[in-house]
This record gives structure tokens, sequence and C-alpha cells, in this order.
């Protein structure tokens, strides 16, 4: 059975260069790009969180500065990006404005995702865009990364970003309405596969290269984000982007396909903590903490009596009492900090440490207590 898009409450869209940029006359599709934010907007309306890995900044810098068609060399690719960011992040803000929703501008590199520190400092400015009901726009920052930092496509950043957020739903807009048992531009017989439940090596053998000269991506690379999200808890949906209104073309049942997972974000983060990782230290709480944490609550550090081991903000610890272990989670302090503001009031943080840290030492979605 396929999902019902109006199930999901936080969605990214993953939009190509190749539906962006009209490459016959090297200019924005406008008509295309309004339509879309008219699903956007309705997606947002009925209460949905969404965010939007868009592609085409270089496709736009290299029009607006007359760069010949053909490969780029990487200083022109990163000139191109440069510019073309400002014309990207200018036209999203103005269709999304156009619906009374304000978009934000996001940058990121292969490290942001990857390295533990930067991974947090990302998803805590991303959450709290969506928290104040913004669409943020997220793009590979193509204008200071090199080819051995980057991602490359932004199918697998879209997933890497869909589970970083918890994110139950990620959209990949593309010139192909799904997965084909074999590349259909070339085989007539190829069939289309509306549902899969589990990325298997024979699923991972129809995908073919990449189908648009504009697009460094393909159906190689929409498999390797499906595999991504899924371990993320998050579903994932190949869709034809080249119709009006993609978006709602997917809700009313439109051909595309469906990879499944059989987690669910909070799910899987909770199992990644739980025992993906290796603790760094301990943290040692009180009664009062237990309590509050069994109830459903961060970790405060009022709450955390002693500590032990020597870990960096991000780490993962161990979380328990005199008597038992809790369980674990992500750390917001390094060990220095989170020695100095333990057993104090959070209102206090700010004065003992000499800037605004976080109010929790472990917030409840970095959290996997016992149990759960």
């Amino acid at each position: 059975m396929k999902p019902d898009l109006r199930q999901f409450r936080r969605v990214v869209l993953k939009v190509g260069s190749a539906l962006l940029v009209d490459r016959a006359r090297g200019r924005l599709n406008h008509a295309w790009l309004a339509a879309l934010a008219e699903d956007i907007a309705d997606l947002h309306a009925r209460g949905a969180d969404v965010l939007v890995v868009s592609s085409g900044a270089i496709a736009m810098g290299r029009t607006v500065l007359g760069l010949a068609p053909g490969p780029l060399k990487l200083e022109e690719s990163q000139a191109a990006a440069a510019v073309g960011q400002i014309a990207l992040a200018r036209t999203w803000a103005e269709v999304l404005a156009h619906h009374g929703i304000t978009a934000g501008q996001i940058l990121v590199t292969l490290a942001d995702t990857e390295q533990r520190r930067r991974y947090l400092n990302a998803r805590a400015t991303t959450l709290k865009l969506l928290e104040m009901r913004a669409v943020p726009v997220v793009n590979e920052n193509d204008t200071v990364a090199t080819s051995e930092i980057r991602y490359g496509d932004n199918d697998r950043l879209a997933a890497r970003v869909a589970t970083m957020i918890g994110a139950d739903l990620l959209v990949l807009f593309s010139d192909v309405d799904g997965l084909y048992t074999a590349p259909p531009a070339s085989d007539p017989g190829a069939q289309h596969i509306p549902v899969v439940e589990r990325i298997t090596p024979a699923i991972e053998a129809m995908a073919g290269g990449a189908a648009s000269e504009l697009s460094r991506g393909g159906m190689r690379t929409k498999i390797e984000a499906g595999k991504i999200a899924a371990a993320g808890g998050t579903h994932m949906v190949i869709a034809d982007g080249r119709t009006k209104n993609p978006l709602k073309h997917v809700a009313d049942g439109g051909r595309c396909t469906w990879f499944l997972t059989p987690s669910n974000p909070v799910t899987a983060r909770k199992t990644w903590i739980a025992g993906a990782l290796e603790p760094r230290g301990i943290l040692y709480v009180d009664e009062g903490a237990t309590r509050a944490l069994q109830g459903g609550a961060s970790l405060l550090p009022v709450g955390v009596r002693r500590i032990e081991g020597v870990f960096a903000r991000g780490d993962a610890v161990t979380i328990r009492d005199e008597h038992r272990i809790l369980g674990r989670g992500l750390v917001a302090y390094d060990v220095d900090d989170a020695s100095r503001i333990i057993g104090r009031p959070s209102r206090e943080i700010e004065a003992i440490l000499g800037y605004p840290g976080r109010t929790e030492m472990i917030h409840r979605d970095d959290m996997a207590l016992n149990g759960e």
C-alpha cells in the first residue's frame, strides 16, 4: 500500500537543476517553480514542517556569467555558485513570500552533516527555523567545497538532511517518475515499480546513470539516498517533477515510486544512540532527575551530581543514578563546561560559562532510555 502524503508531519523536498532551469533558454523555470510553491504552501498550511533541498546555483550562475556549455573547471564552478546562490536564494524567498512564508538559506558541506559538532549546529539551526514556521532552503556550499569534501549530488545530501532533522518523508523530484526494472530511455520493456519495501541488491542493480547534463545525480544516487533515508526512519518517494504542481500530483495518486521504512525517525535515532555509538563518559543523576527522565523530560544540569570520562559536545554518554544505568544520550557540553554547570539551574549557565549555552545537558530528543 502506498502511504498517504497527508499523514506526514515533516517533509523534505529535493529539487534538481534540470527542473529549476529551462535548458533551452538558460533561464529559471518561473511558472513551474510558482506551481511548486503553491504545493509547499498547501503542505505548510495544514501544519507540516517543510524543508527544500535545492540544486541550481551553478546552473543559474553560469547563465548569469555567460559561461559556455560543457564541463566547468573547479574554480569556474565555484564562481558560478557564488553568483547563482544569490539568485537562487532570492528566487525561493520571492515565490514563498507570495504565500506568506519566510524562507531561510542554509549552505552546507559534507563535514556539516558528518562531523558531530557541526552536525549538531546545523541540526539546531534548521530545527529552530522550522519551529519559527520558516521553510529552510538547503544547498551544498559549492563556492567553498572541493571534490574531496563534497557530496557531489543533492540526492544523498537531501537524505542526510532528512534524517538529521527527523523528517518522516523525503520527496526526490526528478525527470523520471520513479524506479524501473531497467533504464526506460534505453529499454522500452522496462516496468515501473510503484513500491519498494526494502532496498535489495536486485533493486540496486536496476539503477542507471545520470539522466541530464544539468544534473550530477541519477537513479544510482537516488537508491543510495533511499538507503540513508530508510536507516533514519524516513520514507522516500521518487516522483516526476516535470508536471505542474508535482507534489499535488503525488498526493492525487500520480505515478511515482515509494521507498518504505519499517522504522520512524524517533525510533531510528534512539536505536542509533543506544547501540551504534560508544559512550565517552558517564553522567550521574540524582533521584529527582531520574523521575523527570522517566516522565519524559530532558536532563538539566541541576539534576547531574557528578561526571566521569572525557567527552566533547555531541558525544554519547551513559546516564545513570547511583544504582543502575538509565540509558544514553548526546551531551550538549564539553566535559570542562559540563563540570562547571552541574548541579546549577539553567538560568545561571550564561553567568557561569560566559555564553548562553543550551538549557538542557541532554535534550530528550537526543536520549535513549532503557526500555524505550
